[in-house]
């Protein structure tokens, strides 16, 4: 089938765009620039030029496919919670375009909505006010329209080659900066994680098996590393002290990014797993963390 992808030249959505292309399907991947668009074509796939403002260009690159993978999220933590509006509206135009047709729709969000003692499993829903609920929310009114529509939840740490800025690489990054590793507390919150191909092979079954509108998909292959063991490889690598901080003193530690320094979310794939047929297979994070995938380029 031919598939519309958003956020096809993203770290995810580049190994998703390579996933479907090797298993035949066509990709038409939305593309905001000359840069992108030369990606797409040189990895197989054909370019669609727009962005995730540009609703116009959404709606013709749904209406040309088969199917619709939103992975596109702007990265902007200074508007974020205008930016996770914007996600909503992203869905429903692309929903709106979908009306009336069987065509699949793969929406993302993430497992970190859920920050809380005991394991997450797929059926749960969040009432956290955070604002990418925003994601959800928008994905269960299109499902409510008749659209075909999952949810593939990412954890914090979708890892591998080439993740630059994702949670990992900003822990090393704010580690550097202070001159030292922190958990806060005793650091027995748990990330759950999955490596970027095992996630992609996810979309790529999600897409092609049979879903009931409004499904969730978990694309975690661990359900919970402790952090007090990412921050302690972190130390080690970078040869400094690990401490740790109260929950007054994280907000100045992690800045914006304490939220997630103190997730607490053990996240279940067991239903997913049996759902998809899914066997997660490529390295772990700390198998990766004990590479030289995330400390070569900070040298």
């Amino acid at each position: 089938m031919k598939v519309f992808v958003t956020g096809a030249t993203g770290f995810v959505g580049t190994a998703v765009v390579q996933e479907l292309l090797n298993e035949g399907h066509q990709v038409l991947g939305l593309a905001r620039s000359e840069e992108s668009a030369n990606k797409l074509i040189a990895a197989g796939a054909e370019a669609h030029r727009g962005d995730l403002n540009d609703f116009e260009s959404l709606k013709s690159g749904a209406a040309a496919s088969d199917a619709v993978i939103h992975l596109g999220f702007i990265h902007d933590f200074a508007q974020f919670e205008e930016m996770c509006a914007l996600d909503g509206k992203v869905i429903e135009t692309i929903g709106e375009t979908l009306m009336g047709t069987d065509k699949p729709f793969l929406i993302t969000s993430g497992t970190a909505l859920f920050s809380r003692d005991g394991l997450t499993i797929e059926t749960d829903r969040s009432v956290n006010p955070h604002p990418r609920i925003a994601t959800e929310n928008a994905a269960d009114a299109v499902a409510g329209k008749g659209v075909k529509v999952a949810v593939v939840r990412l954890p914090p740490s979708v890892h591998g080659k080439g993740d630059v800025i994702g949670f990992v690489p900003t822990l090393i990054r704010i580690a550097k900066e202070k001159g030292k590793s922190a958990v806060v507390s005793d650091g027995h919150n748990f990330w759950p994680a999955v490596h970027k191909s095992d996630a992609a092979k996810l979309y790529q079954l999600a897409l092609e098996k049979p879903f009931e509108s409004g499904t969730r998909y978990h694309a975690v292959a661990e359900q919970g590393i402790p952090f007090k063991d990412i921050a302690a490889h972190i130390a080690e690598r970078l040869q400094l002290p690990v401490v740790s901080v109260t929950n007054d003193e994280a907000a100045e530690h992690f800045g914006w990014f304490v939220h997630f320094a103190k997730l607490n979310n053990l996240t279940s794939s067991e239903e997913t797993k049996s759902a998809l047929g899914w066997n997660p297979q490529h390295p772990t994070l700390m198998e990766d963390l004990k590479g030289d995938i995330y400390f070569t380029y900070l040298q």
